[in-house]
């Protein structure tokens, strides 16, 4: 059984600093991308960061360029987001992720971190 479990949420204030984690588990994930969503109060969901398991492509969205880093870790079979200059509407909840290279949809979600960057 498949299973992505995240850590390392909380409340931050602006300007702060975070560090999210997921830890994977049940298959390898070889052929996948892992990677993050976010979805604010109200809102749709939306792409945050991604990261190609075996070739270690890196993808932001716009939004995050700069201040946010994906990285994977083969050795815990993880995933890392860092945050840095967080800014208030980067609160939501954070959700990883794992998708075929090859697919359109989301495989896998884990069950979400909540992240409060308070102004």
């Amino acid at each position: 059984q498949v299973q992505l479990v995240e850590s390392g949420g909380g409340l931050v204030q602006a300007g702060g600093s975070l560090s999210l984690s997921c830890a994977a588990s049940g298959r390898t994930f070889n052929n996948y991308a892992m990677g993050w969503f976010r979805q604010a109060p109200g809102k749709e969901r939306e792409f945050v960061a991604a990261v190609s398991w075996r070739s270690g492509e890196l993808y932001y969205t716009d939004s995050v360029k700069g201040r946010f880093t994906i990285s994977r870790d083969h050795a815990k079979n993880a995933v890392c987001l860092q945050m840095n200059s967080l800014k208030p509407e980067d609160t939501a909840v954070y959700y990883c992720a794992a998708r075929r290279l090859n697919s359109d949809y989301i495989d896998y979600w884990g069950q979400g971190t909540q992240v409060t960057v308070s102004s």
